[in-house]
């Protein structure tokens, strides 16, 4: 069944009645998404002090991202995009393997082979960031389809936003998952903006989510902001798709609360106003207001909350700053299984120029 509400008023979008997430699991979503708000603001402001070389923030999409992992099993796969933070958090991604990563130290888990805010966790099930617009789609369709033939009940999941619909992959993968009828959850999280282009400059589509009549599978429009609705929207695609009734596009409708990227200036092409009308249904305070009113948090609480995330984030980059730097040389591991000649003359001559402390031999 596919959802046609319109994007500027998500709270029309009718909230889920059953499948919700218990009092014990909504405070439990309210730690991840503060952590996640606290290294998102953390980590821009280490990258504009030059301290990381580059991030993606996510503030605004925290309800979406931590929905859709608590509806997930620790057997599903996470084909990511660049933005997906929190859902490598509630995955169990260690924090400071995160901050190692972005430093590019050498406890990096990707020995320096990715930017910064590309991330990967085998163990979680979450794989690698890549920058390429949409092709994490076609990714993720043919692992469900290897899941299918292996017998295995388990989903994969993908992540991309507003633009990487006009992607040809995005087309493909989805005409893929249509026909074959695969596992797969495709988690659109419509910011608004590709960049700096508008989702009203994408496409003619009422919603994004009908896209999915074309491939002849449901197609859904949730409030990303309502943690509780995601969580209801994304389990009942999970039954559907280990059930053998296919794949399922969730739109879920959120807003981008700062730039793209930090290559980014979002005071360019949208205003100040636009933005602090968005931040009125900021997911993070709509959550703290929802735990007060059930009385499952008080404001001493909640202070506890944002403190423990603060000095736990404090503390991992203090060590992960400090590890020692990443071995130039290391460029020229696992190029081959087995290295070849010219491989090892280039590796001599790199390190001898290393030691040389850059000095042409």
């Amino acid at each position: 069944m596919s959802t046609t509400s319109s994007r500027s008023t998500p709270e029309g979008i009718p909230k889920s009645e059953t499948m919700e997430l218990s009092d014990a699991q909504l405070l439990e979503a309210y730690r991840w998404m503060v952590q996640a708000r606290v290294i998102d603001e953390r980590c821009l402001s280490l990258q504009r002090q030059g301290r990381i070389g580059f991030y993606a923030p996510l503030s605004g999409q925290e309800a979406a991202q931590v929905g859709c992992a608590l509806a997930l099993r620790p057997e599903d796969w996470i084909f990511p995009a660049y933005r997906e933070l929190a859902v490598a958090l509630v995955r169990g991604a260690a924090l400071r393997s995160i901050l190692d990563q972005m430093v590019g130290n050498s406890t990096d888990l990707a020995r320096g082979a990715q930017m910064p805010n590309h991330f990967a966790f085998r163990e979680q099930q979450f794989v690698s960031v890549s920058s390429p617009i949409g092709t994490q789609i076609t990714h993720a369709v043919g692992a469900a389809m290897a899941a299918q033939r292996r017998r295995d009940s388990i989903v994969t999941v993908t992540f991309f936003g507003d633009g990487a619909t006009s992607s040809n992959d995005f087309h493909a993968g989805m005409n893929f998952a249509g026909v074959f009828r695969t596992p797969t959850i495709f988690f659109c999280q419509n910011n608004g903006w590709a960049i700096s282009h508008p989702r009203e400059r994408q496409t003619m589509s009422k919603t994004l989510a009908q896209k999915a009549d074309a491939y002849g599978f449901p197609g859904v429009v949730v409030d990303g902001t309502d943690v509780n609705a995601v969580y209801h929207a994304v389990a009942e695609a999970r039954d559907r798709a280990v059930s053998g009734g296919g794949p399922t596009l969730i739109e879920a409708q959120v807003y981008r609360f700062g730039p793209h990227s930090t290559s980014d200036d979002p005071r360019r092409y949208r205003s100040d106003a636009e933005v602090a009308a968005a931040r009125e249904r900021d997911p993070v305070h709509l959550l703290k207001a929802r735990l007060l009113s059930l009385k499952l948090l008080d404001e001493a609480a909640d202070l506890g909350i944002w403190e423990s995330a603060r000095s736990t984030l404090a503390a991992a980059f203090e060590e992960a700053e400090q590890a020692p730097p990443l071995d130039p040389a290391s460029l020229f591991d696992n190029v081959f299984q087995t290295p070849t000649p010219r491989l090892e003359a280039e590796r001599n001559q790199a390190e001898a120029f290393f030691r040389s402390g850059g000095e042409r031999q």
